[in-house]
């Protein structure tokens, strides 16, 4: 009975963590070939609470310049722009960047 974004739940070291499924809340259909088994857990403190982001792949990983952040761009989808922190230019591409708070806000309920 929880939202459709939540995959389910994982035992990390004897704490139960929400698996939460990135491509649902980031508008993405699920892809029937990729099999369940090749998803990642990325493994996020919320609120004193641990979640597990589910991703397809994890890249490079890379420090950013916080100077270098940029306000996202006019043309970006407003639902992407609600959960993003803005953008930093790469080579031949842009990044954006999620706020992993806001975005876990949105799926999960908020104590009040």
């Amino acid at each position: 009975l929880g939202p459709a974004a939540v995959a389910g739940a994982l035992n990390l070291r004897g704490r139960i963590v929400t698996a939460i499924n990135t491509s649902a809340c980031l508008g993405f259909a699920a892809d029937p070939a990729r099999p369940a088994e090749a998803a990642i857990s990325v493994v996020v403190e919320h609120r004193g609470e641990l979640y597990s982001l589910v991703v397809d792949a994890v890249g490079e990983v890379m420090p950013l310049e916080v100077a270098a952040l940029e306000a996202n761009p006019p043309t970006l989808d407003p639902a992407w722009r609600d959960i993003s922190c803005g953008v930093h230019k790469l080579k031949e591409r842009l990044m954006v960047v999620l706020d992993i708070a806001r975005l876990l806000d949105r799926v999960v309920a908020v104590p009040a």
